[in-house]
């Protein structure tokens, strides 16, 4: 008789983007069957995206990196060696020493791409730090850290939404929740079943639009403006919870002279919301609490996100909907040393003062809590040598040709690097451009501890399985580490690192693996028994501490450059404005070589009013040219009354990995970053270059 076989259920987390999902993973013996959601997890509750229940073919795609390989001839020639990890980390720290001996430790530059998860960037980071380089790119100034600055300037913490009481009221504000965050996505559903009201605010109609009271189409990147006009509303029609304001604000008084300036009837002019529709959305959350504000990464895109996100932090407070059940609570987090900025654990203290004052945009103005390098800076800095110039560098989890702004500065700039290593899953356009290229593990192949972004929790992630030689970004980073002679900061095993990240709650990671989640603890009215974590220990509505550092210490509508307003000669020539999203099955540049997502989405599309392509003589599937000052791409028209006839929606991201290493993959051909800018101005707190609302022209190809 043969031998039984073993079935068992892994609980794990999905490494495929930054939400967290929990995931059962089905094992016959050492072979991985299949992927579900774990009902258990907080985050999703079983329910599980596309791209999660994709994970398999990630893993075993014929065309993962499994081997390190340098480049032979010319960069982006696509002709590769395949050599061992000794030779590909013996190269890259031999190139990293002599770059520091050369132009010292500013001459090279980490690049972080999206959030993983777990603690690869911050390991990043700690290596970084541990090697004296100052610059470290992340994707902060556009992603999910503008809002988090925003509310913490505000009343203290990042508000978690408390969906079990419920709320009365949810705004989805520029958050496709269906596509990013499936678990809150499924609580809003459960909730507007229980008589909830739901307001949507979103140029283009998502799937929540037709289960809205009221769906509001703002004019892309005029949502500052936007809040500015509700918050007049809700202030001037006495809706606020004048209990709340009087006992735990400081400065409405000011802000409600500051909103005089922002009546509906103006609003009207700068968002295209009607003046009725912004009394109506204001009414209706002011009157039905407790209400939540589910905001997302589209309010991060302008140089606004920063202000915006604190006018929407105004907007929970003033209405009382802090702290309260059914609002927005602050959560004790897990007791863990945990990853998102920890000062300890990028071991920020090893690099010194001076030589962090050396930072690229350290003499930028930015918030003095700021730390990272912008992209666009990192990007001029290596094309012209200003203030000084980055010889080497190297990628992490990112494709930068497709998500840095004004992309054909950025593929000059990564041609003129001296030497460049990128660590990834997948040949992209950008790693076509490295010398060496590392094959990185999936979520599956690695253990770790995963702190979603959006909730109070960590939960475990553990390896069932190796593809190739692919190794973790702690295995890489440490024994780079070891080569460049300060592998002290790097702990001898990925089990020691976690156990030392567990320390605080008394954990091993191998006890982690059977517990699994640890939660933080919801704190209603905690503002009631400790005061906000702010300066004054209240609500800042007008921040004092803003106004010291040269800020504006009141949400101040600022419109952005190539817009209707701010360029009305350009708009003879460039008459719509665009804007952008994230498709479903996509994460970001990845996922377009996985079968079952692309046969979803297998083209780049762009959103076209009938009227709008009715004045090209564009039908519905047609090629179609979009163009800015920088340049022009081709998408597919898909027509549809779900945009304003003044906008167009152009998809993201966009390259071919069938097209091979000819023309790296076609990367320039769709790419939605061919058409912005990396030019000032920017935000003037997160240094955000403006990647929406943009004016620009479409033609029938």
């Amino acid at each position: 008789m043969g031998q039984q076989v073993k079935h068992r259920l892994v609980k794990s987390t999905c490494g495929l983007c930054q939400t967290g999902c929990g995931v059962l993973i089905g094992m016959a013996d050492n072979n991985i069957t299949h992927i579900e959601g774990d009902p258990d997890s907080p985050v999703n509750k079983g329910v599980l995206c596309a791209k999660g229940l994709a994970s398999l073919e990630y893993l075993n795609h014929p065309h993962r990196l499994k081997y390190p390989l340098r480049r032979k001839g010319e960069k982006g020639g696509g002709e590769w060696v395949q050599i061992s990890w000794d030779e590909a980390l013996d190269g890259v720290a031999e190139a990293f020493t002599k770059a520091k001996a050369e132009y010292g430790p500013k001459g090279l530059v980490f690049m972080r791409g999206s959030f993983k998860g777990g603690y690869q960037g911050t390991l990043l980071g700690r290596f970084a730090n541990a090697l004296g380089a100052p610059n470290i790119a992340s994707m902060a100034s556009v992603c999910y850290v503008p809002r988090v600055y925003g509310s913490v300037f505000t009343h203290g913490y990042n508000p978690v939404a408390d969906y079990e009481y419920p709320p009365a009221c949810i705004v989805v504000w520029g958050a496709n929740l269906a596509d990013t965050r499936i678990g809150e996505h499924r609580q809003t559903e459960r909730i507007l079943q229980k008589g909830s009201k739901l307001i949507v605010i979103d140029p283009r109609k998502i799937g929540l639009s037709d289960k809205a009271d009221i769906w509001l189409q703002p004019r892309p990147g005029s949502d500052l403006a936007l809040a500015l006009g509700m918050i007049n509303v809700i202030i001037n029609e006495r809706l606020y919870d004048e209990q709340f304001v009087s006992n735990w604000t400081v400065g409405f008084d000011e802000l409600k002279t500051h909103i005089q300036d922002y009546p509906p009837e103006a609003v009207e002019q700068l968002s295209w919301v009607a003046a009725g529709t912004i009394k109506q959305a204001a009414r209706l959350y002011a009157s039905n609490k407790p209400a939540i504000i589910q905001i997302g990464n589209a309010i991060d895109h302008t140089m606004n996100n920063f202000q915006t996100a604190r006018a929407i932090s105004i907007l929970r407070a003033i209405t009382g909907n802090l702290g309260v059940p059914g609002g927005e609570l602050f959560c004790s987090p897990p007791g863990i040393r945990l990853p998102m900025g920890s000062p300890e654990l990028e071991l920020r203290e090893k690099i010194s003062n001076e030589q962090r004052a050396k930072r690229l945009n350290a003499k930028d103005g930015l918030l003095p809590t700021i730390f990272y390098s912008l992209p666009q800076t990192i990007v001029k800095a290596i094309l012209h040598g200003k203030p000084y110039p980055i010889r080497v560098g190297f990628i992490q989890g990112g494709n930068m040709l497709l998500t840095y702004s004004n992309a054909q500065q950025t593929y000059s700039a990564l041609q003129k690097l001296d030497f460049l290593v990128v660590a990834d899953m997948f040949m992209t356009p950008t790693a076509a451009l490295a010398d060496i290229v590392l094959p990185v593990a999936t979520y599956l192949e690695f253990d770790s501890i995963v702190a979603p972004p959006y909730y109070p929790v960590v939960q475990v992630q553990q390896k069932v399985g190796q593809v190739g030689e692919c190794r973790s970004d702690f295995q890489i980073l440490r024994d780079l580490a070891q080569r460049l002679g300060f592998g002290e900061y790097f702990w001898e095993s990925e089990q020691k690192g976690l156990d030392y990240i567990l320390g605080p709650a008394g954990l091993s990671f191998e006890e982690f693996r059977n517990i699994a989640v640890l939660q933080g603890q919801k704190e209603y009215r905690k503002h009631e028994k400790d005061g906000f974590k702010t300066p004054s220990g209240k609500v800042e509505l007008y921040s004092r501490k803003l106004k010291e550092w040269g800020f504006d210490p009141l949400p101040t509508y600022r419109e952005p450059p190539e817009t209707p307003l701010s360029a009305p000669e350009l708009v003879k020539q460039f008459p719509l404005v665009f804007t952008s999203w994230k498709e479903g099955v996509y994460r970001h540049s990845s996922g377009r070589q996985i079968n079952s997502l692309r046969e979803t989405h297998p083209d780049p599309v762009v959103w076209l009013h009938p009227d709008t392509a009715g004045k090209q003589r564009i039908a519905d599937g047609d090629p179609v040219y979009i163009e800015t000052k920088r340049g022009r791409i081709r998408q597919k028209a898909l027509l549809t009354r779900d945009i304003d006839p003044r906008v167009v929606g152009v998809d993201y991201a966009w390259w071919f990995p069938e097209n091979g290493p000819d023309n790296l993959y076609g990367w320039a051909e769709a790419n939605l970053n061919i058409l912005t800018d990396d030019s000032p101005p920017y935000g003037r707190e997160m240094g955000t270059a403006n990647l929406r609302g943009i004016l620009c022209k479409i033609q029938k190809a």
